[in-house]
C-alpha cells in the first residue's frame, strides 16, 4: 500500500523471506525475541521514527484448567500480553511514535467474544490484551495517538498448523463448518483491517476492536 516498513522477528530465515518480498526499497528488518526483554529494549533503540506499530506476535497452547502449569501460563502471557505492552511502553517512552500515531493489536476472538475446550490461558492472554487497548488509548489520546485492536477467528497460518497436530481434519473440517461464510480466514482478511486502522479512514477511532471472523461469533 506504499508505505515504509521496519519488520522484526525471532526467525532469521523466514524474517528474510519476508523483507525480500517486500516492494520498494525503503524497508527495514530487525531480529528481536519479544520473549527476551532485554531485546525488546535493543529493537526500539535501533527503531525509526514510526507513523504505526502493529503487534502480531503470539502462541497458542490448548490445556484445560485441570493441566494449567506454571511455565506453559508464563509463556502464553509472556508472548501473547506481556512482550507487546511492554514493546508499545517502551515505544511510547523512547517517543519513536509520531503524534497521530495509530497502534494495533492482533487479538482474537477467543477471550474477547468466546472461548472454547482447552483455550482458558490462551482467552485469558487475549482478554487482557483487550483491556490494555482501551486503557492505552485514554493514555495516549493527549498525544493524538490511537489504540486499537482486530479479533480474528480462525486464519490460515501457522497457528492452524499446530491445530492440526491436535485435531484430526475431520474435526477441523466440522470446525469450518460453523463459519457462516463457510471457509477461514486468511491473511489478507486481517491484512485489509489492520490497514484501516494504519490509515486515516480511522482517524477518529480509538480503544475499539474489529472482528474478523467470517461470522464464527453469530452462532
Amino acid at each position: 500500500m506504499g508505505a515504509n516498513l521496519v519488520i522484526t522477528g525471532r526467525n532469521t530465515d523466514r524474517l528474510n523471506e519476508t523483507f525480500r518480498s517486500l516492494k520498494g526499497n525503503n524497508h527495514f528488518q530487525i531480529i528481536a525475541d519479544l520473549s527476551n526483554y532485554s531485546e525488546i529494549d535493543n529493537l526500539v533503540e535501533q527503531c525509526p521514527q514510526l507513523d504505526g506499530c502493529v503487534n502480531n506476535a503470539g502462541i497458542p497452547k490448548l490445556m484445560t484448567v485441570n493441566y494449567i502449569k506454571k511455565e506453559s501460563l508464563n509463556e502464553i502471557f509472556q508472548i501473547n500480553t506481556i512482550a507487546p505492552i511492554l514493546l508499545t511502553s517502551a515505544l511510547a517512552k523512547k517517543k519513536k511514535l509520531n503524534k497521530h500515531a495509530s497502534i494495533v493489536f492482533i487479538s482474537s476472538i477467543s477471550g474477547v467474544c468466546i472461548s472454547t475446550l482447552g483455550e482458558s490461558s490462551y482467552s485469558a492472554s487475549k482478554g487482557a490484551l483487550h483491556g490494555f487497548v482501551k486503557g492505552a488509548a485514554i493514555d495516549l489520546s493527549s498525544r493524538k495517538i490511537r489504540v486499537n485492536s482486530i479479533n480474528p477467528g480462525l486464519v490460515q497460518t501457522d497457528i492452524l498448523k499446530l491445530a492440526s497436530e491436535m485435531f484430526s481434519e475431520e474435526q477441523i473440517n466440522e470446525k469450518i463448518k460453523q463459519y457462516p461464510l463457510k471457509r477461514i480466514g486468511q491473511p489478507e482478511d486481517v491484512a485489509y483491517g489492520v490497514i484501516y486502522f494504519l490509515s486515516d479512514a480511522s482517524s477518529w477511532v480509538t480503544g475499539t476492536s474489529i472482528v474478523i471472523d467470517g461470522g464464527f461469533t453469530l452462532q
